[in-house]
């Protein structure tokens, strides 16, 4: 390898960020080093950035960021699972191997991970792919399909496999209709999802910019939350019957609560979205609903294949290619996290230069 050092966008605390050099690394036993061909930013990210320049006090730099697709530039020893030049979508959380969650396919919820020795890409002390190069485990590494981009890679990742683990507990069918609250890039992958399985789709927002990426999607109607009465709208679209299903991506008290009213009787929710955490729905209403309502967090490394062949059988790679609206090399990264801090429109991604 030619370059001594790489590109990196590291966070300073109040909005801001930079692009340094710093040297390449090297992997270890057991890790090999990716070549970063396409990085999203993703919500969470968001959340780090904000925080104040007193939190990065006193801290040494790293690298943001959980949503790596690249190809395999180097192998340490004893890797023998990939070969350089292969073409991978990283799973973001690092895990043992050996535990009982990890041996299910948990890694999320892996027993012997701690803050200590790093939770999942980007949380300290594990850097993140906002970077030219990154190390990871060789086992994170999933192989990625010629007939898919490397933003899907990225998105399978993080965004459009959460969504995946989410819609697969709710196993919708043409039979359903399916409210997705919040059209950000997580909501906007679980449009076009549900409608592979065959839901019909109404996608709820309150940014117009997001709910006409959504109709581009195919979604069947869109609602405007923030104009429009959601519960009638969504009563006409149903005959009065009220929605199947929900997928609650934007984790706002308003949407937990706009969940329950547009739900029928007997209806069920997959709640994915992380933010407030006042208490935000009525249990009386969901006893006289008998409502069916989960959490989902982070899809399980054994759903990788299913969600490839699923994407492969509806070309949903031509789908995510309209949530993916910006692109930034590393060199462009502090305009890249200031777009997507505007929180209006579709993903960002960060890609080789």
């Amino acid at each position: 390898m030619p370059q001594e050092t790489m590109k990196a966008v590291v966070f300073l605390g109040d909005r801001k960020a930079e692009v340094i050099e710093l040297p390449i690394p090297s992997p270890g036993p057991g890790q090999v080093l990716v070549k970063i061909e396409s990085a999203g930013i993703c919500g969470s990210d968001m959340h780090v950035y904000r925080r104040p320049a007193a939190h990065f006090e006193g801290r040494q730099p790293w690298i943001p960021g959980h949503e790596p697709a690249g190809v395999i530039a180097e192998r340490g020893e004893g890797c023998h699972l990939r070969q350089v030049g292969d073409r991978v979508s990283v799973y973001h959380y690092l895990a043992c191997g050996h535990c009982t969650s990890c041996l299910e396919g948990l890694w999320q919820f892996c027993e012997n991970r701690t803050w200590a020795n790093g939770k999942g890409l980007g949380n300290p002390p594990a850097p993140g792919p906002d970077a030219e190069y990154m190390v990871v485990d060789e086992k994170n590494c999933l192989l990625l399909p010629d007939e898919l981009t490397y933003d899907d890679g990225a998105l399978i990742a993080c965004g459009a496999g959460t969504t995946f683990a989410a819609l697969r507990k709710l196993r919708p069918n043409g039979e359903d209709t399916l409210v997705v609250f919040g059209q950000g890039p997580v909501g906007l992958v679980g449009t076009a999802i549900a409608q592979a399985m065959g839901a019909r789709v109404i996608a709820v927002d309150v940014v117009d910019e997001r709910l006409a990426i959504a109709r581009e999607l195919g979604a069947a109607a869109t609602v405007n939350a923030a104009g429009e009465d959601l519960v009638e709208v969504i009563h006409d679209l149903t005959g009065g019957r009220g929605a199947d299903m929900a997928l609650e991506t934007s984790g706002a008290v308003a949407a937990h609560q706009g969940v329950i009213d547009v739900l029928r009787r007997n209806g069920s929710a997959v709640f994915v979205g992380l933010g407030s955490r006042e208490p935000s729905v009525n249990l009386t209403r969901i006893i006289g609903k008998q409502l069916t309502l989960r959490g989902s967090f982070v899809m399980p490394r054994p759903y990788y294949d299913d969600l490839v062949s699923l994407m492969l059988r509806h070309d949903l790679s031509a789908e995510f290619a309209k949530v993916c609206v910006y692109h930034y090399p590393i060199s462009e990264g502090v305009e890249a996290f200031r777009v997507a801090d505007r929180g209006t429109e579709g993903k960002v991604m960060l890609v080789a230069g």
